[in-house]
């Protein structure tokens, strides 16, 4: 790999310089095991533990086929779907693979035993595949995690709608917590070239998401003036939603469980916060009823925040904790928009609150090629700030998954493959210079470990 990252820290690589590096025959990656899934077995979730599960390997390159792009990786992050895959909830992640290796000859590349992890990566691109003509070798490159096939018409209005829809490195093989990764053409999008490669590789999954979830219009369609209630507003997820907010005029109300948190939301410039520890809320009564009085009592402190004014928007995520609350506290006729469910699958609500008051629930997931664009796109213009705290050495994903497991992270968890230390890869340092500031602002206390 030395020959790959010399290349890419020369400023006066070619396109035809990157053509003609030799490929090597295997790279390190991020895996977990097909014949471990059982490892936890028993266990409550929270003492489910990455490090044990999450192994860093040699393994083979993965044959290019048609569509199809390799790319060297600096940087990547950890979402929670990497989470997910590492202590096989709610699901082993092999199921997909296996499904997905029956659907052609190429696919079939899929279904291995092990299985390389990772939704997001900033890097390079080494080679393409017969079909690609937007990217070339030594492109650099962010890529978003939407796999689809668009065979069926379906997908045509909404590649979010297509039958075979994947999210790459979590439903498909070969994804970013390596250090060469396999991405369709149509997942890459330009590196915005203010930022370090890992501060790029930051935005990626929950930056797409936060989008269509709440500016575009398969999501909540957010307009200024909104009140916009913002769950686990200084996360991965949080803290990109509460910049949507700002940036389109509307008010973020922002919900977070420390004063620490509550100190991130006032950095990105919000107002509006409420610690719920602090003020103690507790939507259940016990394991098995909801209380009411919480709901009502948090819509009281949200009307002392707002102006006496409901919320029109909330942007939930947490799921099962609380999504009743979601219900009860929007206004008549307002929106509460879902992605996710880190508390649990399973929700409950009162739904006279729902249909008597014409309010909506949306389903939302990921983003497709247009949104995710338009989301970087921001990015690039430096609108949109990587909100990103502590940075790891690929051998120790497993610990940046633990700490995103149990909660103990800021916004977003980086992790570096080929780069060998942070701050590399800034190409526009006049932008960079007119909002270091911002950037600053975002970029929480933490460093590479």
């Amino acid at each position: 790999m030395k020959d790959i990252l010399d290349a890419i820290l020369s400023p006066e690589s070619t396109s035809a310089d990157f053509a003609a590096l030799p490929l090597p025959a295997s790279y390190l990656a991020v895996t977990v095991h097909k014949d471990e899934t059982e490892m936890f077995a028993g266990l409550d979730s929270r003492e489910k533990d990455p490090r044990k599960s999450l192994h860093i390997d040699q393994v083979p390159v993965p044959e290019l086929g048609p569509g199809e792009a390799l790319v060297a990786v600096m940087a990547s992050s950890v979402n929670y779907n990497s989470v997910w895959t590492s202590i096989f909830e709610p699901m082993s992640t092999f199921g997909f693979l296996e499904r997905y290796g029956r659907l052609s000859e190429l696919s079939r590349r899929h279904d291995l035993p092990y299985h390389v992890i990772g939704s997001d990566l900033a890097g390079v691109v080494l080679r393409t595949g017969p079909g690609v003509n937007t990217w070339h070798p030594g492109d650099q490159v962010v890529a978003h995690c939407l796999s689809v096939e668009l065979e069926s018409s379906d997908g045509h209005n909404d590649t979010m709608l297509d039958p075979e829809q994947r999210i790459w490195g979590f439903e498909t093989n070969f994804g970013g917590l390596a250090e060469i990764a396999l991405v369709k053409s149509n997942q890459l999008m330009p590196k915005a070239a203010h930022l370090s490669w890992e501060e790029a590789a930051a935005s990626g999954l929950v930056n797409s998401t936060a989008y269509r979830q709440l500016v575009s219009r398969n999501g909540a369609g957010m307009k200024q003036g909104d009140n916009v209630l913002i769950w686990g507003a200084s996360g991965g997820l949080g803290s990109y939603a509460t910049q949507f907010a700002l940036a389109g005029g509307a008010n973020p109300i922002c919900v977070v469980s420390s004063p620490q948190k509550a100190e991130i939301c006032r950095r990105m410039g919000a107002d509006a916060i409420i610690d719920r520890t602090a003020e103690n809320y507790r939507f259940w009564a016990d394991e098995h009823h909801q209380d009411p009085r919480e709901w009502k009592r948090f819509g009281k402190r949200i009307r002392e925040l707002t102006g006496g004014e409901d919320v029109d928007i909330v942007f939930e995520h947490p799921g099962r904790e609380t999504f009743g609350a979601s219900v009860y506290v929007t206004r008549k006729g307002g929106t509460i928009v879902t992605c996710a469910s880190t508390s649990g699958y399973i929700h409950e609500y009162d739904n006279r609150y729902l249909w008597m008051s014409l309010k909506r629930i949306i389903g939302s997931h990921f983003a497709n090629y247009r949104e995710a664009w338009e989301a970087n796109r921001l990015v690039g213009k430096a609108k949109i700030h990587p909100a990103l705290s502590k940075v790891y050495a690929l051998q120790d994903t497993g610990q940046a998954a633990h700490d995103v497991h149990s909660n103990r992270h800021q916004g977003k968890v980086g992790v570096l493959a080929l780069a060998p230390h942070e701050g590399l890869g800034v190409s526009d340092p006049e932008t960079r210079a007119q909002h270091i500031n911002a950037i600053n602002r975002f970029r929480l206390p933490g460093g590479c470990r």
